[in-house]
């Protein structure tokens, strides 16, 4: 096994990924904070193919696709399809890919955005946190200078829907340092 490889593996559990994750902090420039933060992320084949194959001419698939270059975004098919097909009901195959993965694969955490995924993930006892808990992280050590502005940006930029109630819990916590 190569050097890579081998760091990759004892960085484990590292992180797992949904798509919304990791198109809106490529999408606003801050991919890079999972990298940061995680050393690697494990995404499921439906991630790779919502935010880099189909996705490929959207803001951001190319850094997603270049993460994967580099290293540290590894594609891991789960295990367990039966518990993917279960999930189908209710979620996207994405979602289910990746909350799969992740009772696989017993990361850190989980990045996931939709109520329903997230709702499911705890529901399996996931630690799981989403593009805002990532930039309220990154602004508290430092690493941007305003969560207000990034939140402003996934809202005007990216297309992220964040609920008012929402937007005001997070601009409440960064207030707090």
């Amino acid at each position: 096994m190569g050097m890579l490889n081998w760091k990759r593996i004892s960085n484990m559990p590292g992180a797992v990924s949904d798509s919304s994750t990791l198109i809106h902090l490529a999408k606003i420039g801050h991919l890079h904070l999972l990298l940061d933060f995680h050393q690697s992320i494990l995404i499921a084949p439906a991630v790779w193919r919502e935010a880099v194959q189909e996705g490929k001419d959207w803001p951001g698939s190319s850094e997603i696709e270049k993460g994967r270059r580099e290293g540290w975004i590894d594609v891991v098919a789960p295990a367990n399809q039966t518990l993917v097909s279960s999930l189908l009901g209710d979620l996207h195959e994405g979602e289910s890919e990746t909350i799969a993965l992740a009772i696989e694969r017993c990361p850190d955490i989980v990045f996931l955005d939709e109520s329903d995924a997230r709702k499911t993930a705890r529901a399996y006892g996931l630690n799981i946190s989403g593009v805002i808990g990532i930039l309220i992280r990154a602004e508290k050590e430092g690493r941007i200078s305003s969560l207000k502005e990034e939140l402003d940006r996934l809202r005007n930029d990216s297309g992220f829907w964040i609920g008012e109630d929402v937007y005001q819990k997070a601009i409440h916590l960064s207030e707090q340092k």
